[in-house]
């Protein structure tokens, strides 16, 4: 059973198994998708209205093909949000953005930091 929290230690461990997931799938020769990532952790508890409402938060498709995580990390970013609103069950703008982006860079180090909602000088 996963225990999920919205704090900075919860989303550096989905940040590294996200990654371990997908070099498991990769090793079984099966697709590297939200569905198979949300089958993988959560078992029979991921069922159809889970992945849906899953997906339709973080505006992916469950079948569609998910990019390696420390290269392209804002989908996973939305799909490890949406995971965690649905999972318990509060709002999809009450999980703490700034830390999901630290645990990414805690998790990946050596990649480039994210950081979508930093705000821009106006000259």
């Amino acid at each position: 059973m996963i225990k999920i929290e919205n704090s900075q230690e919860c989303f550096v461990w989905l940040w590294l198994r996200l990654e371990r997931t997908r070099q498991l799938l990769q090793g079984q020769c099966r697709r590297f998708c939200i569905r198979n990532v949300l089958k993988s952790w959560f078992g029979y508890e991921a069922n159809d209205d889970f992945i849906w409402e899953v997906c339709r938060l973080c505006e992916q498709e469950g079948w569609n093909e998910l990019p390696i995580p420390s290269l392209y990390p804002r989908n996973h970013r939305e799909l490890l949000r949406a995971i965690v609103a649905v999972r318990l069950g509060i709002s999809f703008f009450k999980i703490d953005l700034k830390a999901l982006d630290r645990a990414y860079s805690i998790a990946f180090p050596k990649s480039t930091p994210i950081n979508v909602n930093k705000k821009r000088k106006i000259n």
